[in-house]
């Protein structure tokens, strides 16, 4: 029988292992401190469109790790920015009877490009995602989802690419558990999709008019696409799902509040972010490919400056970053 091994307890991982607890799919949360402390002791304070309960999971920390076995599927739900730490650490845990965990499949949930290259180092099978989910996660033993019908909406095939059966017995678990979920063959290109979406989490940190941070946000993404055209990507549009997503929405009064997403999520926290993975994924492929990206360098380099000082979202204005680079791209 299949168990899956959620590793992160964060916004996705958490809700990911609640809706698994609901559904009756097996699983073992995997996480570290306060976060997953609190979840094993008092169980997770999980809000819903449709009310707010507690939710006791099945869990495990980094210390007492579950025994591992051959029909486990690993699920690295963690930032872009602790792939690396984590695949080093799971991909030569035993697994029961024999071998190591780098050979059971691993399924990446990362924003960014980087997460499936870096787990392919020590992982043979690896399932990457794209993953949409409005989800908050700020206060310990505590994660807001606002999507309605559906939790969430999920892209997911065999990286680089294909599909197998593996592949679509994961997605029908993610579909049972209340996400829309699809089995993609070229998962680069939903991947490239939502990191062009993604570059512009960072104007989320910065305070100003709103005319300026749409403006800023529409010149990231499209500094962003033509970064990943150039570097030989086709995100993939909307139109492409199979699956109808149409009546899917962040729901009002959810506790879902716009321009709160994961980047922005991290920096209050005081945690680190992955804008390095995301506006910081565009200028290495610029560099690489010959194209200038600008405004995404400037982001990430604001939002560096903003961590190194040890400042929440909002207490600096984007006009100082954002017309100064937008004189610049037009010289």
């Amino acid at each position: 029988m299949t168990r899956y091994i959620i590793i992160g307890a964060g916004a996705v991982g958490a809700s990911l292992a609640a809706e698994f607890e609901t559904h009756g799919i097996s699983y073992v949360l995997v996480g570290r401190g306060a976060q997953i402390a609190h979840i094993a002791s008092h169980g997770l304070s999980y809000c819903r469109p449709d009310g707010q309960k507690v939710v006791r999971l099945n869990t495990a920390d980094t210390i007492t790790l579950p025994v591992l076995q051959r029909d486990d599927i690993l699920v690295l739900t963690v930032k872009a920015q602790d792939v690396e730490a984590a695949t080093e650490f799971w991909a030569w845990r035993d697994v029961e009877g024999s071998g190591f965990a780098s050979e059971l499949p691993l399924v990446t949930l990362q924003n960014g490009l980087a997460a499936e290259d870096i787990a392919l180092r020590r992982f043979d099978r690896v399932y990457g995602a794209s993953i949409r989910i409005p989800a908050r996660y700020i206060v310990t033993g505590e994660v807001v989802v606002g999507g309605e019908p559906n939790i969430g909406i999920v892209a997911l095939g065999r990286y680089p690419q294909g599909l197998d059966d593996t592949a679509l017995s994961i997605v029908a678990d993610l579909s049972k558990a209340g996400y829309l979920a699809e089995a993609r063959p070229d998962i680069r290109r939903w991947k490239a999709a939502k990191l062009e979406h993604n570059v512009t989490n960072a104007v989320e940190l910065f305070a100003g008019l709103p005319e300026l941070r749409s403006e800023a946000s529409a010149g990231l993404a499209q500094e962003a696409r033509d970064v990943l055209i150039a570097a030989g990507y086709d995100p993939a549009s909307p139109s492409e799902w199979k699956i109808d997503i149409s009546s899917w929405r962040v729901a009002p009064e959810s506790g879902i509040q716009p321009g709160q997403q994961s980047t922005w999520q991290s920096f209050t926290r005081g945690t680190t972010s992955e804008v390095d993975y995301l506006n910081g994924e565009i200028v290495r492929l610029g560099r690489i490919h010959g194209v200038a990206a600008p405004l995404n360098a400037a982001f990430q380099q604001a939002a560096a400056r903003l961590a190194l000082e040890g400042r929440q979202p909002g207490t600096r204005d984007i006009a100082e970053i954002y017309p100064s680079v937008a004189g610049r791209a037009a010289l």
